[in-house]
């Protein structure tokens, strides 16, 4: 299979397009503007809101004018991170995309399916003159990846639809109607730089190569977190050795990605230096042993560095014993029987970053129980506070509850039977999806979400399932040929 033969082709050929143009989050005018351009070209009626949000609306098909209005909903802006090796500007550089047997995926960085795959179905549906719908509402949200605020901005009256189907899930087969609520915490260390200890041996240390993943929906996965690990380590050497001083901490980018990669300097007495490269060897073998099944492609790497002044050996030691102690993971799984023991609440330690007087830590917390979600950030925020850090919560979103007796999950479920022979899933996800954001601002609405099949998002692992897209195309065209009238 080469590109060339990517169905479907109007599909495929619009995410092209779309791959074209840098999007960062909270950078995404290049993409407002083409979205605007877009539907303007068609004689579509296209709106964007104050918050940079675009709508672009398609009037029925001949004989379904009566029907129930749907709203189609992906988000414009896309996680942007790469290989440490590969030179890329996501403000200006097209994204690289090529075949990998049935999976499509991008050279060295993130591939931008999550959401542009969304994006490109919604455009194809636009474009289409062959295709039966009632009145349909596509919108095009900008920054979810970095706190949902264009979800947040939109203001009511916006979108006029009665369903919403969201085009923001990763596994084709599943139809998602809840979602996880999130809140961010940050924690900040403070101190005053000095000179090594007298003969201090400095020395670097590098992990990269773990999978990552998404903080959401990999979270169940067991993967490894490269901050707790290097953590681990020096809390290890810095119990075992006296005089171990810390220079440097820096690992992960975003709040809703597993970090992959970090490294740390630290300063030690010349008279232990091989000790703790044996210890070091010793541990990544360990590591490697405990996650031989989810990280098989760890790197590990220890080498003499320049000296440089370190860090207040009393707040590092409280800053590395914090994060040794800080609740990582799964910490709880959902009691609602219909959710399928689906992870209720967790935490994402997410980056860290040493500067000249400084050390900041991101995590990001998650939950479909806000009262537990409200919980976890305070768990997280007591184990930074008792090491002296000053640590605070963000506002959040909130989480989206399944709607009893949803006529719009019938109809998908209805349509995804039919065509293919097998029930779908019918889930939550341990992600935060705008549906939340929605449920408050229009709690009229109907919503389901799904999508194609996505695997490594967040990471420059991510790849895209290309037969799913076909399937999802001829569910959401049959679903849309069978919308009720008002």
């Amino acid at each position: 299979m080469n590109k060339n033969d990517l169905k479907p082709a109007v599909v495929f050929a619009e995410f092209a397009k779309i791959n074209e143009i840098p999007r960062p989050s909270k950078r995404e005018e290049k993409m407002i503007e083409y979205l605007k351009s877009w539907g303007e070209s068609h004689n579509l009626d296209t709106k964007v809101d104050e918050t940079g949000n675009v709508i672009i609306r398609k009037p029925a098909t001949k004989g379904m004018e009566n029907c129930k209005t749907v709203i189609l909903q992906s988000h414009m802006d896309m996680v942007c991170d790469k290989l440490v090796d590969v030179e890329f500007d996501f403000d200006k550089d097209a994204i690289k995309t090529y075949v990998d047997g049935e999976w499509l995926t991008a050279e060295g960085t993130t591939l931008g399916a999550d959401d542009g795959i969304g994006c490109a179905i919604e455009l194809a549906i636009l474009a289409s003159d062959d295709i039966q719908h009632g009145p349909i509402e596509c919108v095009f949200t900008r920054d979810e990846e970095t706190g949902l605020s264009g979800a947040e901005g939109m203001k009511a009256g916006f979108m006029t639809g009665d369903y919403l189907i969201n085009l923001d899930s990763e596994d084709e087969g599943e139809i998602f109607v809840s979602c996880a609520g999130g809140r961010n915490t940050t924690a900040k260390f403070t101190f005053q730089r000095q000179q090594a200890a007298e003969g201090s041996f400095f020395m670097k240390a590098q992990l990269k190569g773990l999978v990552g993943g998404h903080s959401g929906d990999d979270i169940n996965k067991k993967r490894a977190n490269a901050i707790k690990i290097l953590a681990r380590f020096l809390y290890q050497e810095m119990n075992r050795y006296e005089g171990i001083q810390l220079a440097q901490f820096h690992s992960g980018k975003l709040h809703n990605a597993i970090p992959r990669d970090g490294q740390f300097v630290i300063a030690v007495p010349h008279d232990v230096k091989e000790n703790v490269k044996a210890d070091w060897n010793v541990f990544a073998a360990e590591v490697e042993d405990e996650f031989h099944v989810t990280d098989t492609q760890m790197v590990w790497s220890m080498e003499s560095t320049d000296a440089e002044p370190v860090i207040d050996p009393a707040v590092a030691k409280n800053f590395v014993w914090a994060v040794q102690a800080v609740d990582n993971g799964i910490y709880a799984i959902c009691q609602d029987e219909e959710l399928g023991g689906m992870v209720e609440t967790s935490s994402n330690i997410a980056s860290i970053h040493s500067s000249e007087n400084a050390i900041e830590i991101l995590s990001s917390q998650r939950s479909n129980v806000m009262s537990n979600l409200d919980n976890m950030c305070a768990t997280i925020r007591a184990a930074f506070q008792l090491a002296g850090a000053e640590a605070t919560s963000g506002d959040g979103y909130p989480a989206w509850k399944m709607k009893a007796n949803s006529e719009l999950q019938k109809i998908v479920r209805e349509s995804y039977v039919k065509l293919f022979g097998k029930e779908p899933v019918v889930r939550g996800i341990h992600a935060g999806l705008e549906c939340g954001l929605f449920s408050e601002r229009y709690p009229q609405l109907d919503m389901v979400s799904f999508g194609p099949t996505l695997r490594y998002v967040h990471t420059p692992d991510e790849r895209l399932l290309i037969p799913t897209v076909q399937m999802v195309w001829d569910h959401l065209l049959d679903v849309l040929k069978n919308i009720p009238q008002k």
